[in-house]
């Protein structure tokens, strides 16, 4: 008796084994087994493919080969899977992923906006405060001084004319003391040759009344920047002078200017003796206030022994 055991897959794949039975007391099976089958297409016409395994362990081995191929090939099918769902969606939630990118961009100007106009308020108090401190400490002073002088001095003009005449004396070089410090504090405001004739012209002039001889290395601007650009970049080489006048030791220095590239950079390099830094409480911390104040920063270099240089770069389309 021939007994047939069959089956359809879903690709249209029948397997079919026949086998013979013998019937025996204990109904046991015996005699070698049949060739498997492999049938390909529909139930009325396909193709027979004989996969031979006659016996019992050649089939366990085909049944164990066949679960150690899909098991392998589980983890690549897997992520593709799972590639394929990602793509999808991303596909599918790409406008609000656009909105959320707008949404991240828009938060991150709006605290560099703050922080800037935080910059910028600090370092406009900062100098404020610091003007304000000169000012009590050198003219203020001076000026009282020179008010001491002159009534001096008209309290002895007819009696003592020798008193009046040093009294007038000292008057006189305390004047012009004072007009040399308020030419020095004027630095730290913007002057009206930096409006009416542009930073290079101002640059200039600050390199011609620094105490230390400066020299320029100026290169001509494509357009003139920001009032607010020039008026930081101002800033910065008024400030580097002064510590080179009174910190840096050095016998020259040089202003430097180029715009390029959306950048418009200063600089004040001397050949002191270096080790300036941006602590707190410094002048060259509230430079970098400012200038971070429009967008920019402050760069310093300055090793024991020198060189030291000062750089400002200021954003300028």
């Amino acid at each position: 008796m021939e007994i047939t055991l069959s089956g359809w897959t879903d690709a249209g794949v029948q397997l079919v084994e026949r086998q013979p039975k013998l019937h025996g007391q204990s109904g046991a099976t015996s005699g070698a087994l049949r060739p498997m089958n492999l049938y390909v297409g529909g139930s009325q016409s396909y193709v027979a493919l004989s996969l031979g395994l006659a016996s019992p362990g050649q089939r366990i081995a085909f049944a164990v080969t066949i679960g150690l191929l899909m098991l392998a090939t589980l983890p690549p099918v897997t992520r593709m899977c799972v590639a394929a769902q990602a793509g999808l969606g991303k596909i599918l939630l790409s406008d609000l992923s656009a909105l959320h990118r707008r949404i991240s961009g828009l938060e991150q100007e709006r605290d560099t906006a703050r922080a800037q106009n935080l910059a910028m308020v600090t370092a406009e108090a900062a100098a404020l405060r610091r003007l304000e401190r000169d000012i009590h400490d050198g003219p203020q002073q001076r000026l009282v001084r020179l008010a001491m002088e002159l009534g001096r001095a008209q309290r002895h003009f007819d009696s003592r004319p020798d008193t009046a005449r040093e009294a007038l004396s000292d008057a006189l070089v305390q004047a012009h003391e004072t007009l040399e410090e308020l030419r020095a504090l004027s630095r730290g405001i913007a002057p009206p040759i930096l409006a009416d004739r542009g930073l290079p012209t101002a640059l200039s002039a600050l390199a011609g009344r620094s105490v230390v001889p400066a020299g320029l290395d100026l290169l001509p601007l494509d357009h003139r920047p920001e009032p607010a650009v020039e008026a930081a970049a101002y800033f910065v080489v008024a400030e580097a002078l002064t510590n080179v006048a009174k910190h840096s030791h050095a016998q020259r220095s040089t202003i430097g200017m180029r715009h390029g590239e959306g950048t418009l950079r200063v600089w004040v390099t001397d050949d002191g003796l270096g080790g300036a830094a941006m602590g707190k409480g410094h002048g060259l911390r509230g430079l970098d206030d400012r200038l971070r104040g429009v967008g920019g920063r402050l760069l310093t270099a300055s090793p024991d022994g020198g060189p030291t240089t000062i750089t400002g770069e200021l954003p300028c389309p």
